[in-house]
């Protein structure tokens, strides 16, 4: 079966002055649809992806590391094969980090408190570094 070009069939159908119809018109002057949005998955969902993704990371990590005692072992070091693992590594992290905001925050910010205006204080600060108020202990925190 012979594969015939569509593009230069459409090429002539535009540029031919003579075969104008209202078709194009009508078509111009429908909206196109909206992209729908997706609901987001299931907590459940997103809980097993991080996890599956954390261990395929301490194994890739492991792995790394192997690697690398194996290339100093034989005196040959591969920079570019280091640099393609490192990113893939990256690459796992920055999905985990994706995860954990839409899990509502990393694990780690959860214990953390907050200033009047909103910003997270981190831990040892005395100042909110948005507003610049003074940090208030909660009751129960002790330093």
């Amino acid at each position: 079966m012979a594969r015939i070009p569509l593009l230069p069939r459409l090429l002539r159908q535009q540029s031919d002055p003579s075969d104008e119809s209202p078709a194009p018109a009508a078509a111009a002057a429908t909206p196109a649809p909206t992209a729908r949005r997706r609901p987001a998955p299931a907590v459940g969902e997103l809980r097993r992806e991080r996890r599956a993704l954390l261990r395929v990371r301490e194994e890739r990590l492991r792995d790394l590391g192997g690697l690398a005692l194996e290339m100093y072992r034989r005196d040959r070091f591969r920079e570019d094969l280091i640099l393609e693992r490192c990113a893939e590594l990256i690459g796992l992290e920055a999905r985990v980090h994706e995860l954990d905001l839409l899990l509502g925050g990393s694990r780690a910010a959860k214990g953390r408190s907050r200033c009047e205006c909103g910003a997270p204080l981190l831990l040892g600060t005395r100042f909110c570094a948005n507003c610049g108020r003074p940090r208030t202990e909660p009751a129960g925190e002790a330093r």
